[in-house]
């Protein structure tokens, strides 16, 4: 026998059969204005999506809002199941409907991220580590991330004082490091041409060494560019990062070894148009064989990827993110195909 919902009145009686779902829907659409509903839910959907869509047009010239953006692109698509709520509040279908074209667009840009494309084997596994350089834990960082079982360790913002520190706890698994300024390298391997790499600074926050790994040699770049910066008059401003970005670009474009990686604190995402000196010829070792974003900054709700391990010349076959440690970032690392 078929169910009758009765609907309860407010001295306790019914008042009919309540009508079952079939008969809501038919009655929701027969209602002329589900598509009238809405509009501006709609606009917002599309508007959305060109956001995603043009992120590389939106202007640098006021407060670098076009780099803001896209470090935090992925996180437009938190818009996405807001609008869905408003829309199903509305009851509209317009709404509905012109919430795919957002979905879509993100799943284009990020879907291949959140799918693990990692696989077994590789040659090298390597790490890179911003140690923050006020870390109170300096000894406790070094053996976190030599415990990882990185061939090659990359670190940066190395404190003049606390090199020592590194130095004495490394030396116990990695025999061979050199340190230029503020950034060091730290291999099972040996190294060779181990040098400073001009980013226009003034001081040294980049380096270029030879590894002489058992699978054939590669060029290892340190790198940590400048911060950007946040401020009141003038926004989101990142021009010096930009010109050490530029700068780190031609040197690798100069480079005459042919298995490049790079390691280190960019400062930037990969989406992030003022990199492109960089990421033009290399390519994001997260993005080609990781799991997820491998958010990376800040350590305690990491929101970007900005601490990059990219190639050229090797194939990744593995990336991922490190636990935390007592810095503000947290450690990457990828293994390697030579």
């Amino acid at each position: 026998m078929a169910r009758v919902d009765m609907t309860e009145t407010e001295n306790g009686g019914t008042s009919g059969p309540r009508p079952g779902l079939g008969a809501r829907l038919a009655r929701l659409r027969r209602d002329p204005g589900i598509w009238r509903r809405g509009i501006v839910l709609a606009l917002c959907a599309v508007v959305l999506a060109l956001l995603m869509v043009l992120h590389a047009d939106i202007p640098n010239r006021i407060g670098n809002l076009g780099s803001l953006t896209e470090t935090f692109l992925p996180w437009l698509g938190l818009f996405v199941p807001v609008l869905l709520v408003l829309a199903l509040l509305r009851r509209s279908a317009t709404a509905l409907v012109a919430l795919l074209v957002p979905v879509v667009v993100w799943l284009n840009l990020f879907g291949g991220l959140v799918v693990d494309k990692s696989e077994a084997g590789g040659d090298l596994t390597v790490v890179t580590h911003n140690v923050n350089a006020d870390n109170p834990d300096p000894e406790g960082t070094a053996r976190q991330v030599a415990a990882s079982g990185a061939d090659v360790v990359a670190l940066e913002e190395l404190k003049g004082d606390m090199v020592p520190v590194y130095e004495r706890v490394l030396a116990e698994t990695y025999k061979y490091h050199s340190v230029q300024g503020t950034v060091g390298l730290w291999s099972t391997y040996p190294l060779r041409d181990a040098q400073p790499v001009d980013i226009r600074l003034g001081w040294t926050r980049a380096m270029r060494a030879t590894v002489a790994a058992p699978a054939g040699e590669v060029a290892v770049y340190v790198a940590h560019l400048p911060s950007v910066r946040v401020k009141l008059n003038a926004g989101f401003t990142a021009n010096q990062r930009d010109d050490s970005a530029n700068a780190l670009g031609e040197a690798i474009s100069h480079d005459p070894h042919q298995r490049i990686v790079l390691l280190g604190d960019l400062n930037g995402t990969m989406n992030d148009r003022s990199l492109n000196a960089v990421t033009s010829q290399l390519r994001s070792t997260q993005g080609a064989a990781g799991d997820g974003f491998g958010f990376s900054w800040p350590a305690s709700f990491p929101m970007a990827r900005i601490d990059q391990i990219m190639v050229k010349g090797v194939e990744p076959t593995s990336s991922w993110s490190l636990p935390e440690t007592k810095s503000d970032h947290l450690p990457v690392a990828a293994r390697v195909k030579l």
